[in-house]
Parts: structure tokens; C-alpha cells; sequence
């Protein structure tokens, strides 16, 4: 089982956004020197729920910073991107890191960010597909021409090419892919490409099993081959808060998630001013605490298991900073690490 955490950058209340982003940078340090897998980094534009306006940036300065864990995005959010940039730069941080880089993408939101960035709507309600298969072709292939609705330019080089330059098999040959899935249609479009799901925190075990279960079946008769399909790595997102008791990792949380969810998400502005229903905070912490690994180290470990077992998810990706205190968040990254990890094996 590979444990890792979720790095949102969340801006709790009475906080700076430099504040925010130093606890955000020590947690994923932290999170190597405690022994975890990897870690995952939120991208938000214009609202206080998550402060990284680019996943890729600090991913490179987490990159550099460490040795040995993965470092990926969760996710770059392709409407307001355009794929050959973010290829160039997914391939640019695979190569100086040795292969430590994972690309997740999204489809995000229909929030001002299509405004502001210039893609529109469209790009939030059609244009996914487009982005994903230029961005996999880029990543893949030596040369590549844009030839959809969104995206039309002449054939160009593909510089740099990941397997050109790093040693290895095919599977090291270009930076791993992965597709954030809320819905069916998502789901399937994953499955057709044979990249492996981000499922979110806010989904349940017996959801996130029926997405696996829908995935394996789309890639199946996408024509992936079985062996391929079993071994699929997808990435279940969720909450962890270790603490002596349960009691007290749940109070944790339910003291500082609501604030940080309320500003948060009322911060989120649609581009066409449609109205998106939140969920109460309030509620939404307390579904949190019971979905994931809050609790007792033996609790937090028997979740995990219990999850992977009813799911066939065996990577996690953990937010550790709901507490909104760098001191605790740093601790209960290295208690993650040193104490629920080795009950994991």
C-alpha cells in the first residue's frame, strides 16, 4: 500500500497566503522524511480554499527539495491550460527529477477562471477530450500536429522527449497520467486512454468500488489488456488526523475544517452565473471524519485497509492539514508515517 498526502494549501481564517503556502511546502518535506509514497498538490485560482495557482510550480520546488518521494498534481486543471504547455513541463520535471513526477488532470469548474484565462465555457463543457488526447499524444509521441476545434497548429518537435533521454522501459518512458473522475462520463474516458482515477474525498467506499468496477469494464472493452487492467493505480483522496483517541482527531477537525470550507468555498465565483449549491461545512467535516482515517493510529490503518480492500485502491492520497496549524499538521504527517504506515505492512 502506498500512503500519501493531499496538499491543498488551504487558507484557514486569520491566515496569510504566505503562511498557507510555508505549511504547505513543510508538510510535503515532512511527509519524506516520515516515509511516505508521495506527494499530491491542489491548483485553485482567486479563492482561499486552496492557494496554489499551479500545481506544476510547486511541484518543481518540491522536486528539488526532495530525493526520493513522488511529487504529483492533483490537478492541473486542463480547461485553462493549454496541454502542450503543461506537457512541456510535465516531461521538463519528469526528466530533472528521475521519473519522481506524476500529471494529474482535471476538468475542474465552471468558475471566472474561463474567463479570466480566455478558454470559456467551452473548454469546461466540451473541450476535455480534445486537451487530454493532444496532451497524451505530446507526451508520447516525437512529433505532434493540433488538428481538433480548440487546438490547430502545424507539426512540430517535441522537445524535450522523455524517451529519448531516461533509461528504463515503457513504463518510465513518459511521466505517469492520471484523470481526476467525479462521473461516469469521466470515468470512461479515463478507462478508454487506460489512465488510471483520482477519486475524491468526498466519495464513499462503496462509490469509489462502482467507478473501479465501470473503469475496468470500459477499459476491457476499450482493448487494454487484462494484466493492465488489474494493475491500474488509481489513487483514492481523503482525510487523515491521527490522535490518542477518535474523539480527539474529530474534534480536531470539526474546530477548524468549517471555517476553512465556508470562506473557502464561498469564495467560488461561475463564469456564467449559474447558481452551484455548497455543502454545509459543517456536515461536510463531520461525512470526513467518518469516511477516512481519523482517529487512532490502529483506527487509521484498519480504514485503509478496509478501503483497499473493498475498493481494490491501493494508493492514497491524504490531507493532513485540516487542523490548519503548521506545528500539528507537522505532526500528524510524521505520525502518519512512523506510526500508521508500519501497521499498513
Amino acid at each position: 500500500m502506498r500512503v500519501g498526502t493531499f496538499v491543498l494549501a488551504a487558507q484557514f481564517p486569520g491566515q496569510g497566503q504566505g503562511e498557507t503556502l510555508h505549511r504547505a511546502v513543510r508538510s510535503a518535506e515532512v511527509a519524506e522524511e516520515s516515509g511516505l509514497d508521495s506527494v499530491w498538490l491542489a491548483e485553485h485560482h482567486f479563492v482561499p480554499y486552496g492557494v496554489c495557482p499551479s500545481a506544476v510550480t510547486l511541484a518543481a520546488l518540491l522536486l528539488g527539495r526532495t530525493r526520493r518521494i513522488r511529487v504529483g498534481t492533483a490537478v492541473s486543471v486542463l480547461p485553462t491550460a493549454h496541454p502542450v504547455a503543461l506537457g512541456e513541463q510535465a516531461a521538463l520535471l519528469h526528466l530533472t527529477s528521475g521519473g519522481r513526477f506524476s500529471l494529474g488532470v482535471g476538468r475542474g469548474g465552471p468558475w471566472v477562471d474561463l474567463e479570466v484565462f480566455g478558454s470559456g465555457l467551452s473548454a469546461y463543457e466540451q473541450g476535455f477530450p480534445e486537451s487530454l488526447d493532444l496532451l497524451l499524444r505530446w507526451l508520447r509521441e516525437p512529433r505532434v500536429s493540433g488538428e481538433g476545434e480548440r487546438f490547430s497548429f502545424r507539426e512540430v518537435p517535441v522537445v524535450p522527449r522523455p524517451a529519448e533521454i531516461l533509461d528504463g522501459g515503457p513504463e518510465d518512458a513518459c511521466p505517469e497520467v492520471i484523470v481526476a473522475c467525479t462521473s461516469p462520463r469521466s470515468v470512461k474516458l479515463a478507462a478508454e486512454h487506460g489512465l488510471p482515477m483520482l477519486l475524491g474525498m468526498h466519495c464513499g467506499d462503496e462509490d469509489k468500488a462502482e467507478m473501479v468496477a465501470l473503469w475496468r469494464r470500459q477499459a476491457l472493452a476499450a482493448g487494454h489488456a487484462p494484466e493492465k487492467v488489474a494493475a491500474a493505480g488509481h489513487v483514492s483522496a481523503g482525510v487523515a488526523q491521527i490522535a490518542d483517541r477518535r474523539a480527539e482527531a474529530a474534534e480536531t477537525l470539526i474546530k477548524s475544517m468549517p471555517g476553512w470550507l465556508k470562506q473557502g468555498l464561498d469564495a467560488h465565483v461561475t463564469v456564467d452565473g449559474r447558481h452551484r449549491a455548497m455543502r454545509d461545512p459543517v456536515a461536510y467535516t463531520e461525512l470526513l471524519c467518518g469516511l477516512h482515517p481519523v482517529g487512532t493510529p490502529r483506527l487509521a490503518a484498519d480504514r485503509l485497509a478496509a478501503t483497499s480492500e473493498r475498493t481494490g485502491i491501493t494508493r492514497f492520497a491524504l490531507l493532513v492539514e485540516g487542523s490548519g496549524d503548521l506545528s500539528a499538521t507537522e505532526e500528524n504527517v510524521r505520525r502518519l508515517g512512523t506510526e500508521v504506515l508500519p501497521l499498513l505492512t
